[in-house]
């Protein structure tokens, strides 16, 4: 295959019946998701956000969501996934680098000033084949039944190096970048993660997170395309309702990310997952597959960069791992067509084999930024080390790290152990300077009070460079709108409600 376009429709042929979209008892058919994308490719073409076009799409998880991306994949567009959470500014600020001719948007309307001279469309109907201008204006009531002209979709004219669309990076530490993708990326993405996860026609896949990250897209909608499953997606997650809602329909594979995963072991228990048929998670973690009863998970290292994923490993349920950084960490074997290493400061790097693998780097209002040395290989900005197998582990981002006396803390390891002490509803570490250790790691946590003793005991059993040196009770730890992945340089500037110094308390 060529292109998306190409993906999708030998999709729709191969299995019209399977279901395609939001998660529930209405979920649409691929077929009838297809009809109605292509039933709307005349419409986007006229409005100038077709062939070749850069369009910005900014929404949440819908079936309209889905619809319009799988049309404006059929028009042969070039589609920028951006979070809807962002405000106006920081969206117009984003978009100056992208510069889109057209913005489309589904459940958050977006002011014309945010992309000047583009056209903006409301897709928020498209799952009922209304497609609308700023203002409200049907521009075409898209047919319902499209499928005749799929063998003439713009979008099949595509070269597989041809940019198929770019994904922003989480932007914790600076404006988010806009990493470009081709065709190629996707498509070996989603060959991959399709061939390391087994999918098959018997298989459904929910994929929970929005669909602006490249796990639920990437992997959840792309592979699953590519292995041919039901693909399904949610609106909002929800850790009350998850299980019912994966018994229901039948999911198979769950597509996850860590933030959901821990609370997942928070707030449900066995007995609400029971009766599940997932035989397989994503982001593996110990004591989510004990705990739930899933057989099979899988743990990864990559980025957006990274083609997306570069390195998989799967786990059994009841191995238990002595990696300090926790199984969910650990990267394991490469792709088969990417060369990693560890460099000399502990910096992971990557190179691919061939043209399409990696990203083609960062767009920007005055080009394309390719951020990799005269021998091809992109440092990622990532810590890791190689394991007694020659696998890789990954530690934390550079930005990110904390250093203790040379020791590097694997802060995701920290945050699990002290997540799970009574009185703690929320945790995240970060630093603070120390002339005598480098940094001193800094617990931030929600609750009603700072559970000291308690603090003190898990403390006590963790290696000396590991322990936090002070323990600040907020009323929120900030994190990503979208995965909830935390926003830890926010966290020295939040206002804290209560402080406790452990290194007084410890004496």
């Amino acid at each position: 295959m060529r292109n998306l376009a190409e993906l999708v429709c030998d999709r729709v042929e191969r299995r019209p019946g399977a279901r395609f979209g939001i998660a529930g008892d209405a979920t649409p058919t691929l077929e009838q998701a297809a009809g109605r994308a292509m039933g709307a490719t005349g419409a986007l073409e006229q409005a100038g956000a077709g062939l070749g076009r850069r369009v910005a799409l900014i929404g949440t998880t819908s079936d309209s969501y889905l619809t319009a991306w799988l049309a404006l994949v059929l028009a042969g567009a070039e589609v920028a996934m951006v979070n809807p959470d962002y405000p106006d500014e920081l969206l117009a600020e984003m978009l100056e680098q992208l510069a889109p001719e057209a913005v489309v948007w589904v459940g958050r309307e977006v002011s014309p000033p945010v992309a000047a001279g583009a056209v903006h469309l409301d897709a928020g109907g498209l799952d009922r084949g209304v497609l609308a201008s700023t203002g409200g204006r049907v521009i075409d009531a898209v047919a319902a039944a499209g499928l005749d002209g799929l063998a003439d979709a713009p979008g099949l004219g595509r070269d597989r190096f041809d940019v198929a669309g770019w994904m922003h990076t989480s932007g914790t530490t600076g404006v988010p970048k806009f990493c470009e993708q081709t065709h190629e990326y996707f498509l070996r993405l989603g060959r991959f993660i399709a061939d390391s996860m087994c999918f098959s026609e018997a298989d459904t896949v929910l994929a929970p997170l929005p669909m602006f990250h490249i796990n639920p897209l990437g992997y959840g909608v792309i592979g699953g395309l590519t292995g041919g499953v039901d693909v399904l997606g949610l609106e909002r997650f929800s850790a009350s309702g998850f299980w019912p809602l994966v018994r229901a329909v039948g999911a198979t594979v769950l597509i996850l990310h860590a933030p959901p995963v821990e609370i997942l072991k928070r707030a449900t228990t066995a007995a609400d997952a029971a009766g599940h048929q997932v035989s397989r998670v994503f982001f593996a973690d110990a004591d989510f597959l004990e705990t739930f009863g899933v057989p099979l998970g899988f743990s990864a290292y990559g980025s957006t960069e990274a083609g997306g994923l570069c390195h998989i490993w799967a786990w059994r349920r009841g191995e238990r791992p002595e990696l300090a950084e926790g199984m969910s960490r650990y990267g394991g074997r490469a792709r088969h067509e990417v060369q990693w290493q560890v460099d000399d400061r502990g910096e992971i790097r990557v190179r691919a084999d061939r043209e399409g693998v990696l990203f083609s780097g960062y767009r920007r209002s005055d080009g394309l930024l390719r951020p990799f040395d005269e021998d091809g290989w992109f440092a990622t900005g990532d810590l890791g080390r190689t394991d007694e197998a020659g696998n890789l582990v990954f530690i934390e981002r550079r930005s990110e790290s904390i250093r203790v006396k040379g020791e590097f803390v694997p802060i995701g390891y920290v945050e699990q152990r002290f997540a799970s002490v009574d009185g703690i509803d929320d945790v995240a570490v970060w630093r603070r300077d120390s002339d005598l250790v480098g940094d001193e790691i800094v617990l931030y946590m929600t609750g009603e009070s700072i559970p000291t003793d308690a603090i003190l005991a898990t403390s006590s059993g963790l290696p000396t460079f590991m322990r936090p040196s002070a323990v600040a009770r907020v009323d929120d730890i900030p994190r990503d709108s979208g995965v909830g992945k935390v926003r830890r340089r926010l966290l020295t500037d939040i206002a804290v409600q209560e402080w406790i110094d452990l290194q007084g308390a410890r004496s």
